[in-house]
Order: C-alpha cells, then sequence, then structure tokens
C-alpha cells in the first residue's frame, strides 16, 4: 500500500513540473516558451519516412518533410523575410530548428486531434518529429528533446529579437515560412547570421486510421530487401569502366615503357615526365584538364559532335578519366623493371638474330612480369576508385557515368548511410579479391616462366 501512495505522490509531482513546461501562444505575436521532453513512446516510422504512429495514439502524423535550407524572399516589393517553402496550403504543423532550441507551430485545424493544453500530447509531438527527422537524415543533425521547446498556434512568435511566421502567404496556394528580424532586418546578413534556422520540418496531424505503416523487416529479412530495392548500375557502370580501362592501361602502359628507352636521353626525361605528371596532379585538376581538351568548346569535342557523339558527360568518359589517372601507375612500374633487365641479354638476344618483337614478347616480359603485375594491381585499384576526374569529365548520371565511388558520395551527402557503407563494402571486397587473384597469378606464371628460362 505504501509503494502505490510513493508512486501516486510521485506521479503527481511529474506531472505539476511538466504543466509550467508547456505555455502556449494563443494570440499572435506573444510568443511565450514552453518546454517539453519526448515521452519515450515507440513510435513506428514508415518505410519512406513520411509517417509516424505510435501504438493508441490519437493523432498521426503523415506527408513529412524537411527543409535544409530558405532563401530571402520579397512579395510585391515588400522583405517578408528568409523563407521557407511551407506548401499550397497553412495546414502543416511546423518545427524550426534554431540554434539551442526548437520552435513548433501547431495550426487550428490540427487542435482537433492535439489537446494543446496536455503534455502528454505535447511530448507525443516531440516524439513524432525527432523520429521523423532522424529517419529522415541519416547520420545528419536532427531535433532533440535535450534543448527547449516551443510551442505555439499563432501565426507568428518572437524570440530573443527574431520573429518567425507561419503560413505566409505569397500568391495563390503558396505559404511559407519567415523569419526575420523584428525590426524586420534580414537575419542572413553577417551581422546576424546566426540567427538562421538550421532547418524546418513540416508535417500533417492526421486520424491514427490513415496511417498505414507495416513493421518494417529484421534480420536476413531486411538485408533481402535492402538488397531487393537497391539500384545495381553502379555496380555496372563501375565494372565495365575499369574492365575496358585496365586493358588500355596495360597496353599503353607497356607500349609507353618500351618506347621511352628506345628515344634520346633528352627526349627520355621530357616523355617521362609528361606520362608521370598524372600521377602526382589533384584528380580534380586531371579532370578540369580533360574537360578543357575534350570539351564542348575544345577542337576535339567539335569534331565528336560534329560526328554526332558528344565525348564529355558520357559512358566513354569515365573509361578515359580512369585511364588517364591510373596510366602513370602502369608505366612506372613497366619501365622500373625494363630498366633493371640485363642489357648484356639483349646484347645477346640480338646476336642470335632475336626480332625486337621477339626480344620484348620472349625475354622482356618474362623477366619483368612481377613488375608489371604489380603495376597492373595498382592501376586496377586506382581505376576502381577513380572519382574526382570522372565526375568533372563525365558527372553523375545513374546508369551511364555513376560509378560506385561517385555513388558513395552522393548516396551520403543525401543521407543514405545505408548505401554509402554497402557500396564501401562492396568496393573492399571486390579489390581484395582482384588483387589476390592477380598476385597468386603471377606468382604462379612467374615461377614456371623462370622454370622455362633455366631449360
Amino acid at each position: 500500500m505504501r509503494k502505490r501512495i510513493a508512486a501516486m505522490i510521485l506521479a503527481s509531482v511529474l506531472v505539476l513540473a511538466a504543466l509550467p513546461l508547456c505555455a502556449w501562444v494563443d494570440e499572435p505575436r506573444e510568443g511565450d516558451v514552453s518546454q517539453g521532453s519526448a515521452n519515450g513512446v515507440d513510435v513506428a516510422v514508415s518505410e519512406e519516412g513520411e509517417a509516424a504512429l505510435a501504438s493508441g495514439a490519437s493523432f498521426a502524423f503523415d506527408d513529412f518533410s524537411r527543409a535544409q535550407k530558405g532563401s530571402n524572399r520579397d512579395v510585391d516589393g515588400t522583405y517578408i523575410g528568409y523563407a521557407y517553402y511551407q506548401g499550397a496550403s497553412d495546414d502543416y504543423l511546423v518545427a524550426v530548428a534554431v540554434e539551442g532550441g526548437v520552435i513548433v507551430r501547431i495550426p487550428q485545424q490540427a487542435t482537433d486531434f492535439i489537446d494543446t493544453k496536455d503534455p502528454d500530447d505535447l511530448s507525443l509531438v516531440q516524439s513524432y518529429l525527432i523520429a521523423l527527422d532522424s529517419a529522415a537524415v541519416n547520420g545528419g543533425v536532427v531535433l532533440s528533446d535535450e534543448v527547449p521547446w516551443t510551442f505555439t498556434t499563432g501565426q507568428s512568435v518572437e524570440q530573443d529579437g527574431i520573429v518567425y511566421s507561419f503560413g505566409v502567404s505569397a500568391g495563390e496556394e503558396r505559404y511559407y515560412v519567415t523569419v526575420m528580424g523584428a525590426d524586420g532586418s534580414d537575419i542572413v546578413a553577417d551581422t546576424n547570421n546566426e540567427a538562421r534556422p538550421e532547418y524546418v520540418d513540416f508535417a500533417h496531424v492526421v486520424d491514427p486510421s490513415a496511417v498505414n505503416i507495416v513493421p518494417p523487416a529484421t534480420g536476413l529479412a531486411a538485408f533481402g530487401e535492402f538488397l531487393a530495392n537497391l539500384d545495381w548500375s553502379p555496380l555496372w557502370v563501375t565494372l565495365k569502366t575499369t574492365g575496358v580501362a585496365i586493358v588500355f592501361i596495360f597496353i599503353l602502359g607497356l607500349a609507353a615503357a618500351y618506347f621511352s628507352l628506345r628515344i634520346p636521353k633528352r627526349a627520355q626525361d621530357i616523355a617521362d615526365t609528361i606520362f608521370t605528371i598524372p600521377m602526382v596532379l589533384p584528380p580534380t585538376v586531371c579532370g578540369f584538364v580533360l574537360l578543357l581538351a575534350l570539351g564542348n568548346n575544345s577542337p576535339v569535342g567539335r569534331w565528336f559532335i560534329d560526328h554526332g557523339f558528344s565525348l564529355v558527360f558520357s559512358w566513354p568518359a569515365t573509361v578515359i578519366a580512369a585511364v588517364v589517372v591510373a596510366f602513370p601507375l602502369m608505366y612506372r612500374s613497366a619501365r622500373g623493371a625494363f630498366e633493371g633487365i640485363d642489357p648484356t641479354m639483349l646484347d645477346a638476344a640480338r646476336t642470335l638474330g632475336w626480332s625486337n618483337g621477339r626480344i620484348f614478347f620472349r625475354l622482356m616480359l618474362p623477366l619483368a612480369w612481377s613488375s608489371i603485375a604489380a603495376g597492373t594491381v595498382l592501376a586496377f585499384a586506382r581505376a576502381l576508385g577513380e572519382f574526382g576526374a570522372t565526375l568533372f569529365l563525365a558527372g553523375n548520371y545513374a546508369g551511364i557515368t555513376r560509378t560506385i565511388p561517385i555513388a558513395i558520395y552522393f548516396e551520403w551527402m543525401g543521407g543514405d548511410m545505408d548505401t554509402a557503407l554497402f557500396w564501401t563494402c562492396v568496393v573492399i571486397v571486390f579489390s581484395f579479391l582482384v588483387i589476390l587473384f592477380i598476385n597468386l597469378w603471377s606468382k604462379r606464371t612467374t615461377k614456371y616462366r623462370r622454370q622455362a628460362i633455366e631449360e
């Protein structure tokens, strides 16, 4: 009995403590601050991240969206503030994330579902917003119940000299959330930039029966669903690009290394510098130079356009970018191997009447094969991971030029950490297997070639 009485007293104290935290702004521009915290209720979020529902709740959220940035806006020549597009109606619940707090505007239409005097309803609003915001931005800055929350049903609220207005009409079916100084000043000016909101969330408050959330899959079922919904085109583009590029890299690297040793010494130094420089330049510089050389305004680019094909921002451009940045690795490895061959062996082969071609394929390649294989591995890895030059020259077109490194970057930028992590693991595993295969194959072939030479 004593435990029950103690529990009732503790519950009463907690309710009384929570009531002062929920002050309301019933009239525009009065802006009383209310504090709230999420009540730990389990919130189910839809797979697309647009709806949220808690078991037994009297309302749900739907049509959730997040506006990361706004813009200064004028209406009929009058400055209305730094504005975020709200939608075609004024019935959205709005959450403005500011530095050190959150401002929530509950529209009049939503008061049919939300009791604005009930702390539990306010905590549920917090829970919905935090859950939806966390699902919308995987790994980014999200709403928190550890900062002060301001709730209002009015059209505007003022805090610290900043006025936040909701449902500001800018013409037929165009409504904005606007922020400006109390004196009408621009909050994004250099002297007051810290007052700009971090982002704004929007959601419709609906009856729970209007939301149907299917429980998410777990374990292997979730992974299978992830794979089924994954866009696999970056993998095919990467394999196709790297496979074609490594053929060109191998042939051009060996040819450049061989012929650079057969020209005068001064010319060798110049050729070596030209062939090696893409290795030391940043990939973005290589991409920009290629864009200037092969773009639509260059003679080469115009020639391709005149023949019905634009070279830049096409799949061949991904191959060109990969070849240019990975070629020096193959060239340097092959040239170093060729320079390490004993010249007397080559002279002896010539005295036996061997042609240059036979010397190259029957003598130089077997002796230099270990270094050539290592160069091939390095060039393959470099081509597989190429990002900067490809993005400059070929762009980011799904199914055409979007390779795995580009997909990782843009998925991460879009907040899809799961997809970015998956492609990262694919690159690591694939690179490991290919390098292991080439190393084992190179070791085996080198052993046989060495035995053949000894015989």
